[in-house]
């Protein structure tokens, strides 16, 4: 169905709607660029703008009608728990797209919207697989040998396991990640310290690298290029502070187990 230029759309319908798409395009690892884009390619058709505010932890929207300015709202909105979804931000964009394309009207849309709102997370043992399998290359590139390897494997995937079941129970991420970097260096540390193949360090290395916060990282990026210096901010800090959390998971289970010269 075509939206109809004459129909009045309330400003506070629109603002719930920029602050749930935008909200989730976050929490699936949208940089703010790509946020804005899709959201002011929707809004225009429906003859609205609409300025956001973007952080990590959430969104502030005022959406003004261009045809009645008294039509005007601002609203505020937290974003869920972060879980990155790829899947979920090339629905999302070509979803956009086709608003801008075929003037949809925007219950339609709303409709559309919820529909990709159902699509399941990623399965969690298919998930570590994929994790460990990853951590075990790593290890090999960097020198380790095939049981060096297989205890990567092995560490990464109880490692990612642990940190799924925290994070589901609502743990703070900072707990989590900590735990999971204890446990994946547990079982890389008693490897080496049984010898376990050639080059035991290089499987404590790599094991621990699925916790690298790889799209907050990149994202943090875009954003201070692209002038979203608020939300680069707050992205760098919260990886920085992930990466000491990885540290000091690391170093407390090296302490005790007594690896030396790591």
């Amino acid at each position: 169905m075509a939206y109809n230029s004459m129909i009045t759309i309330p400003a506070q319908r629109i603002a719930n709607f920029v602050l749930d798409i935008a909200t989730y395009l976050i929490a699936s690892g949208a940089h703010c660029g790509r946020v804005n884009r899709n959201i002011n390619r929707m809004a225009n058709v429906w003859n609205f703008e609409v300025h956001l505010h973007l952080t990590f932890k959430g969104v502030l929207t005022t959406v003004i009608d261009k045809s009645n300015p008294t039509n005007v709202v601002t609203r505020y909105r937290e974003t869920p728990t972060h879980n990155i979804h790829l899947d979920i931000l090339s629905k999302i964009s070509a979803l956009s797209w086709r608003v801008h394309d075929e003037k949809l009207d925007i219950k339609k849309v709303e409709n559309l919207f919820q529909d990709i709102t159902t699509l399941k997370a990623y399965n969690t043992f298919t998930v570590a697989i994929a994790i460990a399998t990853s951590c075990a290359g790593l290890c090999l590139f960097s020198f380790g040998d095939y049981l060096n390897a297989l205890v990567a494997f092995g560490a990464a995937f109880l490692g990612y396991l642990v940190r799924s079941f925290m994070a589901k129970k609502k743990y703070n991420t900072i707990i989590h990640i900590t735990a999971a970097a204890f446990v994946t260096t547990l079982v890389t540390g008693l490897a080496a310290k049984f010898n376990v193949g050639r080059s035991p360090e290089a499987a404590i290395a790599t094991a621990v690298l699925y916790l690298i916060p790889g799209v907050p990282l990149i994202n943090s990026v875009i954003d201070l290029i692209e002038g979203y210096i608020s939300s680069s901010i707050n992205r760098m800090l919260f990886s920085g502070f992930i990466l000491l959390c990885i540290a000091a998971g690391m170093t407390l289970c090296i302490t005790l187990i007594g690896i030396q010269n790591f």
